[in-house]
């Protein structure tokens, strides 16, 4: 009952924040604007956003050398769209980082050091993202001296400081051992030995400097993948958006995407891309057909994952 209260909720959510960004856009001049979208931009578009999933797998897999050495990379691309597929169903892409873990499970002795990849995984390319990010703020403040963008860079450093916190956590023995302490409480006491065996399997990646900076740097290449998305398409509507714009909300956009609070992002990125986008002078409807176009794509990369989902089902039956 409270799966589908939740549910009815993120609809209810998406639905209004679509219905008041619709509101506020010439649906005239939006509807001619994507109607008169050049295909061949947007074609190369899908094809670099599926370029960019590629090398998230990729990214994925350079990790778990250091933990699971021996996964099939076609298995871990299969893995990964199963998990695009899910991040449009479950809320805020963690559906899909759950059906990833489970289905590297097959391939490891501990569901907790499958868990483990996909955790450092997602960190790595939110650390891609984040800093990015940062360095676009920096560049476009100097450059363009708009106050709402100290704002945005501030934020951005703030997200950045939070991540490498967090990896100081999982990879410093002496951090994790005061966090140990937490679960001394009787609350938390039963799960103490998850968090022991899950500390173990972080633990692989303890010294692996060159792994990491080898998926931080495939990362980066998968996020620079995005950011041409983002160009062609707005290219494909005429024009408008700077690609140094681009470095800098993409990622960002990225992050509020995490917050479980619609489903699959909708409504939550078309209000997102408005927002961002308009601190920098961009119109309400190129931005807002950017971020329709950018949905499509997510649809219909998501339609393989889809697939081999239920082919999976069938086998198992």
């Amino acid at each position: 009952m409270r799966d589908k209260l939740t549910a009815l909720l993120k609809l209810v959510v998406s639905a209004a924040l679509i219905a008041f960004i619709f509101s506020r856009a010439d649906l005239a001049a939006l509807g001619a604007r994507l109607a008169g979208a050049n295909g061949l931009l947007v074609l190369l578009a899908l094809i670099a956003y599926f370029g960019a999933i590629v090398m998230n797998t990729a990214k994925w897999a350079v990790l778990l050398r250091a933990q699971v050495p021996g996964v099939p990379f076609g298995a871990l691309l299969r893995y990964t769209f199963i998990g695009v597929f899910f991040n449009n169903i479950l809320p805020a892409n963690i559906g899909g980082d759950v059906m990833r873990g489970y289905g590297l499970s097959a391939y490891t002795e501990s569901k907790l050091d499958a868990a483990a990849s996909v955790i450092v995984d997602r960190l790595v390319g939110l650390m891609a993202f984040v800093s990015s990010a940062v360095v676009a703020a920096l560049i476009a403040i100097y450059t363009t001296h708009l106050p709402d963008l100290v704002v945005v860079g501030a934020v951005a450093i703030v997200a950045l400081a939070a991540l490498i916190f967090a990896f100081a956590v999982l990879f410093s023995r002496r951090l994790r051992i005061v966090l140990a302490r937490l679960f001394d409480w009787s609350l938390l006491r039963p799960l103490a030995p998850v968090y022991g065996r899950l500390a173990d399997a972080f633990g692989a990646y303890r010294f692996r400097y060159k792994t990491l900076l080898a998926a931080y740097l495939i990362g980066m290449t998968g996020l620079m993948l995005t950011n041409v998305v983002n160009y062609l398409l707005s290219q494909a509507l005429g024009g408008g958006i700077s690609f140094l714009a681009i470095a800098l909300f993409n990622p960002l956009i990225a992050l509020v995407l995490l917050i479980p609070i619609s489903v699959g992002g909708l409504g939550v990125n078309q209000n997102a891309y408005v927002g961002f986008y308009g601190l920098v002078g961009v119109p309400h409807d190129h931005a807002l057909a950017v971020s329709l176009l950018i949905q499509a794509l997510i649809i219909i990369s998501s339609l393989p994952g889809g697939l081999l989902w239920l082919r999976g089902r069938n086998i198992t039956r």
